[in-house]
């Protein structure tokens, strides 16, 4: 099947750089709702059948106009929601940001026992991403579209993308209503065909300031202990 990952659109939060992830979390800025409103256009290629959003407003905010473009019903699932900052929640220092994006990769390379501050592991994470993502697989739709959130996305594509590792989704961060495109099965993997409108192996973005922490680069994450 072909997955889209989509991340939400710009919100206060990104703006002020804060670390929001607890429900119901903020609303889309005037500008989110604009490049909401854009993607039906930008996806008017896709034969999208299944539309889903997290429990936070601002991904059933950023479905809503591609809903009504295609006469789809918005699921809402609490798996595809933002990582649980814990007790990051609504900092915007570089530090927790930092913290908060190397915790995330660490669950990409494996050790999901590792806990957010304060928050849940990667195996939680994981776990209910996974369990969105098998549902929309087995609803027998070719093309499903998954409306969430930056580090979420860049977390679990490092997971259980065979073509993204770590490196790539640390160097890679995804704009505002950024789409990634899969195509696979839970049982056979997946394969990333692009990365916000790129072919895979595209540069690096050097020196990129992405609006919220969940979106910036990550230079080197850290690697899980042996065992």
């Amino acid at each position: 099947m072909r997955l889209l990952l989509i991340r939400h659109g710009e919100t206060s939060s990104n703006l002020g750089r804060l670390l929001d992830t607890a429900r119901p979390g903020a609303e889309l800025t005037e500008r989110g709702h604009r490049q909401a409103a854009a993607l039906p256009a930008a996806l008017e290629g896709e034969a999208v059948e299944a539309l889903y959003a997290s429990t936070l407003i601002r991904t059933q905010q950023t479905a809503a106009p591609l809903a009504e473009a295609l006469g789809l019903e918005v699921r809402i699932r609490d798996g595809l929601r933002e990582l649980t900052a814990g007790d990051l929640e609504m900092r915007g220092d570089d530090e927790a940001g930092s913290t908060y994006m190397r915790t995330a990769f660490a669950w990409s390379l494996g050790d999901t026992e590792r806990r957010m501050p304060g928050g849940e592991s990667g195996t939680e994470a994981l776990g209910r991403f996974d369990e969105v993502v098998a549902e929309a697989a087995g609803s027998g739709v070719r093309t499903a579209v998954l409306v969430s959130h930056g580090a979420a996305i860049r977390m679990w594509t490092a997971a259980r993308v065979e073509n993204v590792d770590v490196p790539f989704a640390a160097a890679h961060p995804l704009d505002n209503t950024g789409v990634v495109v899969l195509e696979g099965t839970p049982a056979d993997g997946w394969k990333a065909h692009s990365w916000m409108g790129s072919p895979l192996g595209g540069p690096a973005v050097e020196g990129a300031d992405e609006d919220s922490p969940a979106g910036l680069v990550v230079t080197r994450p850290e690697t899980p202990p042996a065992g």
